[in-house]
């Protein structure tokens, strides 16, 4: 009996030795997620994994994004009292007065010159209608050489006049873009400024280049003036500057005030509000979003199990949440943690 001890406890040890191997050698398939429908749906094999996934339920919401900027009047409109055709402009600065009073006499010019221009035109128009008829009068024995010469240096001298015309306006129009670009450069619309209506005043901010996807032109905006505390009015954003202060990064906005009372005088200092009210829309966060290819992509999560890829379309950001106009409804369940994950997945990289 003692002699079998040892052989008994040998061959215990070699099968458990044999179920081990067997055990580790027994290859484990490991559970992937799975998709389907050219990747816009992915099925999870269990919940522990989808649990990684953090959503949110999509929902109507005020966006608004409102923020304020100090601002100054830069110019009234009040009217000629000598009867002229343009609007007096009033500015702040007396070098922008300057400037546009230019501008006017350089337009007046060019439409002066244009008119002259047409007249040399029919002249010429004229002088080759008788170089014609001189020609064709000495070609038939009607005619002299003379004849047909006399016209033809009128023709030429009439050219030669509508050709120093030509130059004089082309002179014109370069001269005013001098002046064109300065009134741009404080914020100022030439057009605009021609046809300004009496009573009314612009004032001129600069907001941050960030700020330019909260400011729409035509929106409304709310003024408070130093000189008329405890008191507020309403503007309307005109325009944007064309141009970015490079050293600032900050551009100028042009805003419209009525001002029948006069109260406001170019100079002044005010304070302006200004933004956007998207009103009671939809809306995601922005980390929810995924863009491929130029098409915007959220991830919807459909049951306990699985994710379906969205194409959405989508308005302006606001407070770092995108608005959706199509694509999702109110109450779905959108991934905001996970999303490049799930992109992954859905798109293959």
């Amino acid at each position: 009996m003692k002699n079998l001890l040892p052989y008994s406890l040998l061959l215990i040890g070699l099968l458990t030795s044999c179920g081990k191997k067997e055990e580790t050698g027994k290859p484990q398939q490991e559970e992937t997620p799975v998709t389907s429908q050219n990747g816009a749906k992915i099925v999870f094999p269990d919940q522990k994994m989808i649990a990684f996934f953090t959503t949110e339920t999509a929902g109507n919401s005020m966006q608004s994004a409102r923020f304020s900027a100090p601002a100054k009047v830069a110019a009234t409109v009040a009217k000629s009292g000598e009867g002229a055709q343009q609007n007096i402009i009033l500015f702040e600065d007396p070098s922008l007065s300057f400037n546009y009073t230019e501008l006017l006499t350089h337009q007046q010019k060019i439409k002066q010159l244009q008119g002259i221009l047409a007249q040399k035109d029919a002249v010429i128009a004229r002088k080759k209608v008788e170089v014609a008829r001189f020609d064709d009068l000495f070609k038939n024995g009607a005619g002299t050489g003379k004849d047909v010469a006399n016209a033809q240096i009128e023709l030429l001298s009439a050219q030669t006049d509508a050709s120093v015309a030509a130059n004089d306006l082309a002179a014109e129009r370069t001269a005013i873009i001098e002046h064109e670009t300065r009134l741009k450069a404080a914020g100022f619309n030439p057009a605009a400024l021609r046809q300004a209506p009496v009573a009314k005043a612009f004032v001129i901010c600069e907001v941050p280049e960030s700020q330019l996807n909260n400011i729409k032109e035509g929106a409304a905006c709310t003024l408070s003036f130093n000189a008329f505390p405890n008191q507020t009015f309403e503007g309307k954003i005109d325009d944007v500057a064309d141009l970015i202060d490079q050293n600032s990064q900050m551009v100028k906005v042009r805003i419209t005030v009525d001002n029948s009372s006069g109260h406001f005088k170019a100079g002044m200092f005010a304070t302006v509000a200004m933004g956007i009210s998207q009103g009671n829309t939809l809306s995601i966060d922005k980390n929810a979003l995924v863009t491929v290819q130029g098409k915007s992509y959220v991830f919807v999560r459909n049951g306990a199990d699985t994710f379906i890829r969205k194409t959405v379309e989508l308005g302006r950001m606001t407070d770092d949440r995108f608005i959706v106009y199509q694509g999702i409804q109110a109450g779905d369940s959108v991934a905001v943690k996970g999303v490049m994950q799930l992109k992954g997945l859905s798109f293959g990289y």
